[in-house]
Order: structure tokens, then C-alpha cells, then sequence
């Protein structure tokens, strides 16, 4: 074993895990579990109850007044209070980006530059969809830098993630190692994961990132685990899944936070509090 191979398992250089609850993403509804956190009271109970259960970080989706998914600012205000009213600086709040088909790169962007979150997660195939983009979006990282806005650059192939690594190269990204999430098996049958999905993330981390994963369907704690394992961060909740290890439907996110809590302490990986994950975003983010 050699590369970045050897680097992702080597477990000597393992970093506390930082555990990261998605409780709601873009689409689901209650419809879908009554136990989904759409209200900025809701999202604050299900922070509150997440940190306790082991989550360090909230992946943050807010909703319009009809339940869609939205990049309002003042949205985001709104529930980012309603968090730090419930549990203060006790988790790292990141806001999403993610377009779901209704903004622009330049929509997106104005919001963090709105918002100037903690952190943001940002999907380098939305962010920088093409040549024509990537003027602004090297001008938007410099200020994100400027402004320790720390970012999350998301990927959902091997390709993406080559395609990121030649954007530091050329100087679009600011040099240095970055902290991904891994997306596991988005575009496959039936968008259910399997923790092999990987591997082709890791052949092909030549820079040796700091990862996270997230995952689809009832293999998700499976997948964790194996991120766990190999020295990543892990993203889980109901965003991607509702269900347990077992198959059973969860009755909330914070079980799916407990669940790889325990995971992660039977393999002797130590979880991230909130101030090692912020430390480590800061060791992960612009250099």
C-alpha cells in the first residue's frame, strides 16, 4: 500500500471523528417522517438533541413559509438564531448551497457572501459548472478565504474529484489539501449505497483530502462505519436515510447520531467535540 491510499488507512494518523447531522435536506416533507425538522424551532431541537447524541456539526437546510427549499438569507438567520438560542456555540452550524435545480452560481454565492456563515458546503460541479465560471467562483474562494468562511467542497465521483484536484492546480481553488464529502452512490439504481462506493473516492485522492461521506438508503450506518474505520468524517440523518442499522424506521436523526456514536467508539475512534471539529476545519480549510 503506497500514495494516498496508504495515507486514508493509515489509522496512526486517524483525527478525532467529526460526526455531522443533515436532519431535513431539500425535499422531504413530513409527509415522509413526522419527526422532520422543517421550522426553525424544530431544527433547533433536533441540533440540541443531535450534539448530545455525538453530532459535532449541523449540515443546515432552511425551508420557505411552503416548505420548499430555499437560499434566503434571512431564512437562514432565522434558524441559525433559533440553533445558537438552544445550545450557543455547542455545534458548527454549515450551511448548504446546494441549487436543487432552482439557483445559480451566482445566486449561491451571493448568499455565503450574505450570510458569512461559520462554514458552507459547496458542490464543485454547481459552484464551477464550467470554464466560464471559474473566474468568479476563484474570486468568491479568495473572499470566502478572506472572510474564514470554512468550506466543504462536495463530490459524487472519482471524476469530480479530479476534476476539483486540476482546479487547485490551475489556481481556481487556493492551494492546499481541502476538506470533501465523499456523496456515495447518488447517481446509482434506486440511489442506494454500499460502503464500496468508496473506494473509487479514495484510489483516486492523490492529494490525500481530509474526507467525509454521506450515503443513500439503509446501508448508510454501514457506510459510516466504514468511514469511521478508514480514517474519514461522517455525515448521516435524514436528509439521505430514515432508517436504523437494522431496518427499522428511526424515530429521529438523533438516533442515526447515536447509532455511530457507539459505531465509532467499539472500533476506538474518538469522536470530535465541537471545539477539536472546529479546530480541524480550520486545520482543513484555506491554507
Amino acid at each position: 500500500m503506497s500514495g494516498a491510499l496508504a495515507e486514508t488507512f493509515g489509522p496512526q494518523d486517524w483525527d478525532p471523528a467529526i460526526l455531522t447531522v443533515a436532519p431535513n435536506g431539500a425535499r422531504k416533507t413530513k409527509a415522509d417522517h413526522p419527526a422532520l425538522p422543517m421550522t426553525p424551532a424544530e431544527i433547533a431541537a433536533c441540533a440540541t438533541a443531535c450534539a448530545e447524541a455525538g453530532a459535532a456539526m449541523i449540515h443546515l437546510h432552511v425551508r420557505d413559509r411552503d416548505g420548499r427549499h430555499t437560499l434566503d438569507a434571512d431564512a437562514y438567520s432565522a434558524a441559525i438564531d433559533a440553533i445558537r438560542g438552544a445550545v450557543g456555540q455547542g455545534i458548527v452550524i454549515q450551511v448548504t448551497s446546494e441549487a436543487v435545480g432552482l439557483y445559480k452560481p451566482a445566486q449561491q454565492m451571493a448568499m455565503v457572501r450574505a450570510l458569512r456563515p461559520e462554514s458552507v458546503s459547496l458542490a464543485v460541479r454547481e459552484i464551477v459548472p464550467d470554464a466560464a465560471h471559474e473566474g468568479p467562483a476563484a474570486e468568491f474562494f479568495e473572499w470566502m478565504r478572506a472572510e474564514a468562511v470554512q468550506p466543504q467542497f462536495i463530490v459524487y465521483s472519482d471524476e469530480d474529484l479530479a476534476r476539483f484536484d486540476d482546479l487547485v492546480a490551475r489556481g481556481i481553488v487556493p492551494p492546499g489539501r481541502h476538506f470533501m464529502l465523499f456523496v456515495l452512490g447518488r447517481y446509482t439504481t434506486g440511489q442506494r449505497s454500499q460502503a464500496a462506493d468508496l473506494l473509487p473516492f479514495l484510489a483516486a485522492n492523490a492529494a490525500a483530502h481530509p474526507w467525509a461521506m454521506c450515503a443513500f438508503g439503509p446501508r448508510e450506518a454501514s457506510c459510516a462505519g466504514a468511514a469511521a474505520a478508514l480514517g474519514g468524517h461522517v455525515r448521516l440523518g435524514f436528509e439521505n436515510n430514515m432508517y436504523m442499522a437494522d431496518g427499522a424506521l428511526a424515530p429521529d436523526n438523533a438516533a442515526l447520531i447515536a447509532n455511530a456514536a457507539a459505531h465509532a467508539k467499539t472500533i476506538g475512534r474518538p469522536l470530535a467535540g465541537v471545539d477539536e471539529a472546529r479546530a480541524l476545519l480550520v486545520d482543513y480549510g484555506w491554507s
